[in-house]
């Protein structure tokens, strides 16, 4: 499966592409405002189409969109809470790797509404905006 950047380029898609391969040439800071919008739009519905019936968050975090998701850096962090609210999923690896922060109580780990929420009220708390 082929997938098209940024750059109109060809590149391959699927669980097994890296990262980088997936961004060439695109550095986080050429990503910003809508066209990381835009990005992050494109990895998230590859990843949504791609990552198959897992339960396991360490293994839905292993697919190369998602990775992809987390190199586009912190800027991505109110694009992932807005997911969170719109329909709740597993954003929290990113999240987690992208802020350093683990607002979940141990209670409410493994119930996805619940982490999304406490994640909200985190994103809240800090400031984002989405």
């Amino acid at each position: 499966v082929l997938m098209k950047t940024l750059e109109n380029t060809m590149i391959p898609s699927g669980a097994n592409a890296r990262p980088e391969k997936l961004m060439p040439n695109l550095t986080k800071e050429a990503v910003a405002g809508k066209d990381l919008d835009k990005r992050f739009g494109e990895l998230a519905s590859q990843w949504k189409l791609e990552r198959g019936p897992h339960s396991s968050s360490a293994r839905l975090a292993e697919h190369a969109a998602y990775q992809a998701i987390i190199a586009l850096g912190p800027g991505v962090v109110p694009l992932l809470l807005r997911e969170l609210e719109q329909q709740p999923d597993h954003w929290f690896r990113a999240l987690a790797t992208l802020t350093g922060a683990d607002p979940v109580p141990p209670e409410s780990r493994g119930k996805l509404r619940e982490m999304a929420d406490a994640w909200l009220g985190w994103g809240r708390a800090q400031g984002y905006e989405w």
